[in-house]
């Protein structure tokens, strides 16, 4: 009996392990998150993070106080202690360790914090540079960061005034910051720089859409650069200004970024755009990984957080004649809040400060801290995507199963672009397959040189390569088959001769990803802007709702009655987009997954999925417009739901629409 029990036991043991072994891969495989637990007194929203040399993380909130925590990573008795060493700021959204104190910005100021009596509480607060305030609520300051030559940087956000504007000085530049607390104007047309640093040496900046904003990009900034938000170009004729373009330079004439650059020298073009709703919605900071190895296998690349999202995504860079651009992959979804800061611990791991108040996100939790580990096993991943004259290079993590990456079907290719324009964002335009013509595996099997038709290959578009058919060596698919290469120089050098290629035709299949069209499904949603002609008497009922701040609807709850006639006004009296769709009983989150999976399509179709749950929608919306619709309440009494269904906004921005007898 006891034999045939621990036979038993073994034997489930063993089927255990070899399920463990077969299931497919995921990103926890390779990279953990770890949570730093945090006291329930302490509401730690993250703004600025800073890692000491002894590995105490001090850590700003936007509540105003800056909290050290020491044994961060959980060593010993495995209890991190926090105190508190300054309190009483404005927001700081950033933080900077200088050895005897540091420097954290705050709404209206650099302040330098110094616990001079050494009890481990600062007890100098000291004005360390300063700009003037509007109290407009969107004028985040942030930083400072320090350049590796040893300079400092600071940015100050746009107001929002209907659009972006810059109603005090400087607003919606980048400015470097000396040891005197000196402000020098660096570069202007940010509209909301949360994240900024070096990469080989570089400035770099992180971008969210917004009003002459299509989607979040990564921007290098060199002196005098206008980064394309108009709003702080009112500052541009001040003797100090290095920026030469005039706020009459720019018209709103929705051509792409790239051919309004030809004809404006000076307008700055990102060295890489990040796909909206696909990769993020609202980018944060960046950390260029320096590890040589200790972190995983993409040493010398920039891992960018994004807030909205709750992820940290992935950029590849390369210079093309002198300028830079590259790809952007995904990385690591799954953190508890907004992703804002990302800074390197002494022990090789990434710690995540996080929020969410106000700047809702997918990571439910109002804040967090926790720490990227890598696993120390290497992902199956394209670990760099270049670009060539007559295609792409995908360097993979892994040696490749050359059988699979020489198959038609493997692989994806499509380009695609945006409007450079006032309006808020923009959709998908001039998106097109591109045909793959063939195929190079290298000998060591490490790379795989894809040949496009080089007529079809356009600068200053995003092209999307998929490898969702390519297989490892060992049999394992590609952990995050996608990335988005931003082209704006096609380079010279050599063509693929031939030697070596696998030549697909045209008539052979290759994978197309394709979305549902709403406009060509029997489920079609309802959107009806005019009053039905059947209505002689009008609506039995008119409902005007609007939004509040931090994803918000401003009423939780509608009443009906069942069958009744219904004009609903939305207005989106928000600073972002906002649609307001109606779903069945318990439909709303399913809903909003299946607008997150639109993906290219979601911006043509307002975010609408061709779903049976979906009832009634107006379109999406831009910032302070709003839309009527008409519609027949349900026969059925019962608790419908409505959602905005704008990537990311789903989960926090909900109500109920409840139907009565």
């Amino acid at each position: 009996m006891k034999k045939s029990f621990l036979l038993s036991v073994f034997c489930a043991i063993l089927a255990g392990s070899a399920t463990a072994q077969n299931r497919p891969k995921t990103e926890d495989d390779y990279y953990r998150i770890v949570t730093v637990p945090i006291p329930e007194q302490v509401e730690l929203e993250i703004g600025g993070l800073a890692v000491l040399p002894d590995g105490r993380v001090a850590a700003a909130t936007r509540r105003g106080e800056v909290w050290m925590i020491s044994n961060p990573y959980g060593t010993g008795n495995g209890k991190p202690e926090f105190r508190r060493f300054a309190h009483g700021l404005h927001e700081p959204l950033g933080l900077l360790y200088r050895g005897n104190d540091f420097l954290t910005t705050q709404r209206g100021e650099v302040t330098r914090l110094e616990d001079t009596d050494k009890d481990g509480t600062a007890d100098l607060y000291q004005s360390f540079a300063r700009w003037p305030l509007s109290g407009n609520y969107h004028q985040y300051s942030y930083g400072p960061v320090r350049l590796p030559n040893g300079e400092m940087v600071v940015t100050l956000n746009v107001d929002w005034i209907g659009h972006g504007g810059s109603l005090t000085k400087w607003r919606g530049w980048m400015l470097k910051l000396d040891e005197r607390g000196v402000l020098t104007p660096w570069a202007t047309g940010l509209r909301s720089p949360a994240g900024f640093g070096s990469y080989q040496g570089d400035i770099f900046y992180t971008e969210n859409q917004g009003d002459w904003v299509a989607s979040g990009r990564l921007t290098h900034l060199e002196k005098g650069d206008f980064a394309g938000n108009p709003a702080g170009l009112r500052w541009s004729s001040d003797p100090a200004s290095p920026v030469k373009i005039r706020p009459e330079d720019i018209t709103s004439t929705g051509e792409p970024m790239y051919n309004v650059a030809k004809n404006l020298p000076g307008l700055k073009l990102p060295a890489v755009w990040f796909p909206h709703t696909i990769m993020g919605i609202s980018l944060s900071d960046l950390k260029e990984d320096i590890s040589k190895g200790t972190f995983g296998p993409f040493s010398g690349q920039l891992f960018v957080g994004d807030q909205g999202h709750s992820n940290i995504m992935r950029a590849d860079l390369e210079k093309v004649n002198g300028k830079w651009q590259g790809a952007c992959f995904p990385f690591r979804k799954g953190f508890a809040s907004g992703v804002l800061r990302l800074e390197w611990g002494i022990d090789g791991s990434l710690f995540v400060g996080q929020t969410s108040r106000g700047w809702s996100a997918t990571g439910t939790a109002p804040f967090a801290l926790e720490r990227l580990v890598w696993t120390g096993e290497t992902p199956f991943e394209m670990k760099h995507l270049h670009a060539r004259p007559d295609g792409f290079e995908v360097t993979f993590t892994l040696p490749v199963d050359p059988e699979s990456a020489k198959k038609a079907d493997a692989w994806q290719a499509s380009s695609f672009t945006y409007k450079y324009h006032k309006t808020y964002g923009s959709p998908v335009i001039n998106n097109e397959a591109l045909p793959i013509k063939g195929v190079i595996v290298s000998e060591d099997s490490m790379r795989v040189r894809l040949i496009l038709d080089e007529t079809r290959m356009k600068a200053g578009y995003i092209h999307e390569i998929k490898a969702d058919g390519v297989l490892s060596a060992t049999g394992l698919n590609v952990l995050h088959p996608v990335g988005y290469y931003t082209l704006n120089e096609i380079p010279d050098g050599e063509r693929a001769d031939g030697t070596g290629v696998t030549v697909f035709s045209e008539s052979e299949p290759q994978h197309v990803h394709l979305v549902a069209d709403a406009a060509n499904t029997d489920i079609m949603p309802k959107r009806i802007t005019v009053q039905p002609s059947g209505w002689g008497k009008g609506p039995d009922r008119r409902i005007t709702i609007g939004t509040r701040p931090g994803l918000q609807f401003d009423m939780s709850e509608i009443r009906v009655k069942a069958g009744s006639k219904i004009q609903l006004t939305f207005n989106n009296n928000d600073d972002m987009l906002h649609n307001f769709v109606i779903t069945e009983p318990g439909g709303a989150n399913s809903v909003g997954e299946a607008a997150l999976a639109l993906g290219l399509k979601g911006s043509e179709q307002s975010y609408i999925p061709a779903v049976k749950e979906v009832l009634f929608h107006t379109n999406i919306l831009q910032p302070e417009t709003s839309e009527t619709i008409y519609f027949v309440a349900p026969v059925k009494p019962g608790t419908y739901q409505y959602v905005c269904t704008f990537p990311g906004h789903h989960a926090l921005m909900q109500g109920k629409l409840v139907v009565i007898k």
